[in-house]
Formats: C-alpha cells, structure tokens, sequence
C-alpha cells in the first residue's frame, strides 16, 4: 500500500477533520493508498497541540510553513488558511513540489485564482484539487449515476445551494470572513458557493449568464473590544444563472443560492434536478434521504423517498443499513483527492474533487455576479 505523507498549513476545523479522517483510515476496505501526516505548520502554536498529543509519528510542527515546505518527509500539503494567504501560499507549495488539496475559493479573487493556475502551468508535475465535500453523500452520488446515464431527460431546472444561520445573531463579534480585505469581495459567494457549484460543473453544466442578487443585511458587527466595526462582505447571494445542458444542447435556469443568514439553518446542503423524464432533489437536513419522481404518461404523479444507508463511492466497513454522515463524507473526499494522485483518474465522474478549471469557472461566475449586483444586470459569465 502507498503512503502519501502529507503536511497541514492551517490547523482548524477542518485540519483537525482531515486528521481525524487519517487516524480512521483503515474504515476504508478496498483502497491501495493510504494518507500519513508528518508535518503540521499554524502561526498560533495551541492549534499544533491536538496534532501533536495524537500524531505520535508526526516529525514536524512550526509556526513557519516555509519550514514545512522543505521537509523531505512531506509529499502532499492540506492548507486551510484565510483567501487572502491563498495565492501566495498556494503558489509556493506547487513550486515547493507539493501535491496539492487547497480550500476554497483558490484565491481571494479573479487575479488572485489565475496567479495560482498561471504557476500550476509551469509545474503541470503537481497535482492539485480543491475542497469540496458536497458530492459525497450516498443519496449525491445516486443522482450522479441518474445524470451519467442521462435519466432526467430535457432539464426543466437545477437549484443548488449551502445555506446556515451562523450570522443570524447581529452581536456575533466579527471575523476575517467579515472583512473584505481578507474575505475578498465575493463575501458569502467566495466563502460558500464552491459547494452549490461542484455537482454541477461535474454535470458540465456552466452558466452562460447570471442575475446576482446579493444582500449586505448585518452592516455592524462588535470586535474583540465590542466597539461596532463595518462589515462589508455580502451575507447572502441569489444566482440565476443560465445554463446549457451538453446532451441535449438546450439551455435552463440553475439557481445557485448561499447565504449566512438562513433562520433555521444550521449547515444545510440542497441540491434538485427537474428533467421531463425524471426529478430527484436532496437536502443535508435529512441527509439519507433521496427523493425522486419518474414521469410515466397517465399514471399518478407522485415523489417517491428513498431512505439510504451507507452506499459510499469508496467501500468501507459500516454496514450498509447504518447512516453516513459528515465525517465520513470528509473520508470519502480525501480518498477521491489520493484515488486520483495514486491512479491518474478518479473513481468515477462524481467521486472526485473539484479541479482548477472548474475552480476557474467559479470566478468567472462570482465576478460576473459583482458586477450584475453593481448595474442591476444580466452578465455573461
């Protein structure tokens, strides 16, 4: 079985996840790879503590990444940091050598996005994917399966969102992604809409156009002081984008929705397809359940709830009538990102991570949007 070595820069939330995913590693039954962390890198030393109190391998933990960069025991690099740090770090990790899975959005903005490509394309040796869990429920990667066989027939519609209430709370003391300078000005469609867009652009369903609507709702928000500070960066987005489906080449609306301000939302994923053959739709807040609708003429039109257990793209050993949930969609997404550097393709269509093209398209569409929101109209995307 091959190690892959891997190095942490940003050790949060969903470094500590990634860490978590590799101490499990032997939930997976049918992989031939298998991920080691070797080195970790914060610039707040009490975040290294978690990793190095349950990594006894671990040969590496610093304030500096640079230091990481140079270790011979690091292959591969996870780094979650502010967008702002994006396109410098991104860029020396790749000329570092290091394969490559970044969080999103791959830069703070357009510029920023196209220095990050613009260095992978002298150093086309690297391999390089971006974050993006969304895909890797089981119910997701049914609907996967009714898109490759082309089940839905001529698409009425694709709404796609992410959608959670943590902003709701107008005395929540602000953070970076509050602050345009480190955010970016894409706000909560930088932050959150790389979810609502993987499925989607692994459809090869790309906007053509899009009407933005864009909401700043929470303008103040308290500092550590609790003096009242701006809060710039847009809370909520609304995208109505056109699309063109590449089996039938006809266009359709897809919706693209994210928002930090959704009473009732704790972290909710959706995603629903309307076609004349067949619908399917489904949301994180019933996260086993799929529900479809197939046409047949004369008959009853009626939604049909599946309730699936543990149907993941990569086998493991839970049963198959137990429920999936998010840290195993977090297990299931680095096992695409090691199936693709270990075997050169991914698993299959939608068992895979989001590529650099389509992270480019991403800002293609969340610039276009900026600008829809600023004139009040349709761009092109």
């Amino acid at each position: 079985m091959k190690t892959y070595r891997f190095g942490i820069i940003g050790c949060g939330l969903m470094g500590r996840e990634f860490g978590s995913a590799v101490a499990r590693w032997c939930h997976l039954t049918e992989v031939d790879f298998r991920p080691e962390i070797t080195a970790v890198c914060d610039v707040n030393p009490a975040m290294l503590g978690w990793f190095t109190s349950n990594f006894p391998g671990l040969r590496l933990a610093t304030s500096d990444y640079r230091e990481l960069l140079a270790s011979d025991a690091v292959d591969c690099v996870y780094c979650a940091v502010p967008h702002d740090l994006h396109a410098p770090l991104y860029c020396d990790i790749i000329r570092a050598g290091k394969h490559l899975l970044g969080e999103k959005p791959f830069g703070i903005d357009l510029a920023a996005n196209a220095a990050i490509n613009a260095c992978l394309a002298e150093h086309p040796e690297v391999f390089v994917r971006c974050s993006s869990e969304f895909p890797f429920f089981p119910p997701m990667q049914r609907l996967g399966r009714m898109i490759e066989a082309e089940a839905f027939g001529t698409l009425l519609e694709v709404n796609s969102g992410f959608l959670h209430s943590s902003d709701l709370n107008p005395a929540k003391p602000i953070n970076w992604k509050r602050l345009v300078e480190i955010n970016g000005e894409y706000g909560c469609l930088g932050d959150l809409g790389m979810h609502p867009c993987h499925m989607p652009f692994k459809a090869g369903w790309y906007p053509r156009n899009v009407r933005a609507i864009l909401s700043k709702i929470v303008t103040e928000r308290p500092d550590k002081e609790g003096h009242l500070v701006p809060c710039r960066t847009w809370d909520n987005g609304v995208l109505l984008c056109e699309a063109l489906d590449p089996v039938t080449g006809k266009p359709f609306p897809l919706t693209i929705k994210t928002q930090r301000i959704a009473p009732g939302e704790t972290d909710t994923w959706y995603f629903e397809v309307k076609g004349t053959r067949a619908c399917g739709r489904w949301s994180s807040t019933n996260p086993r359940r799929l529900e479809l609708f197939n046409y047949q003429p004369g008959a009853d039109q009626a939604w049909q709830h599946l309730d699936m257990g543990w149907e993941a793209a990569f086998k493991g050993i839970t049963g198959g009538i137990f429920e999936f949930g998010f840290t195993d969609c977090i297990q299931q997404m680095w096992a695409a990102f090691l199936h693709e550097l270990h075997h050169g393709q991914p698993l299959s269509r939608f068992a895979a991570c989001v590529t650099p093209a389509e992270v480019a398209w991403t800002h293609r569409l969340f610039t276009a949007a900026l600008r829809s929101q600023a004139q009040g109209s349709t761009e092109v995307v």
